[in-house]
């Protein structure tokens, strides 16, 4: 059965990213000291789902014009889905899907793509959240970076509570704490 699972790093004051949409904040922290982990967690996902910010900060930061190459190192060759109300720059090489209006539209697209594997909703909060809201969201695996913003984009910008968040395990890699929660519709 495929899982809805949103996988994010956060600040400790649970943020995604800074006031200007950028994740250099993460880029400052050293790696984390098990790269297997995120190499594991990748191989159980068949398909992407972003918003449009997440999707142009990685186009401009890995300067996928400039070496398209970067998306297939990243993602191999995982289709993602793009929502944006606007069109978003084309990744050369990518299998990149632009989309609009809500997810729940397009749950089956998601579903055959991923072919029994995860969609991992790869950002932002507010696109996890709408996954909450339908109750497709099966799982939120949050890496803590020991970092504090004070404003920017929100974790999950919704209210959810004991009586559906359910902590599975919890960890540390190198300088991050990472938490995995199983959610309930």
């Amino acid at each position: 059965m495929v899982r809805y699972v949103y996988g994010t790093a956060s600040t400790l004051d649970g943020f995604l990213a800074d006031d200007a949409d950028s994740l250099e904040w993460l880029l400052n922290v050293p790696s984390a000291d098990d790269a297997g982990a995120f190499a594991s967690f990748l191989d159980s996902v068949g398909t992407l789902v972003m918003g449009s910010t997440t999707f142009d900060w990685v186009y401009r930061h890995e300067r996928l014009d400039e070496h398209p190459e970067r998306w297939h190192d990243a993602y191999a060759d995982r289709p993602a889905f793009v929502f944006s109300s606007r069109e978003v720059a084309p990744a050369a090489g990518a299998d990149a899907r632009h989309l609009r209006g809500p997810g729940s539209s397009h749950l089956a697209e998601f579903e055959a793509a991923a072919a029994g594997r995860d969609v991992w909703i790869v950002g932002g909060g507010d696109l996890a959240g709408q996954f909450a809201d339908i109750g497709r969201l099966d799982r939120i695996i949050v890496t803590y970076a020991p970092a504090v913003l004070g404003s920017g984009r929100p974790l999950l910008p919704r209210r959810l509570d004991y009586t559906r968040l359910r902590v599975e395990e919890a960890a540390t890699d190198g300088p991050f704490a990472q938490v995995t929660l199983s959610v309930s519709p």
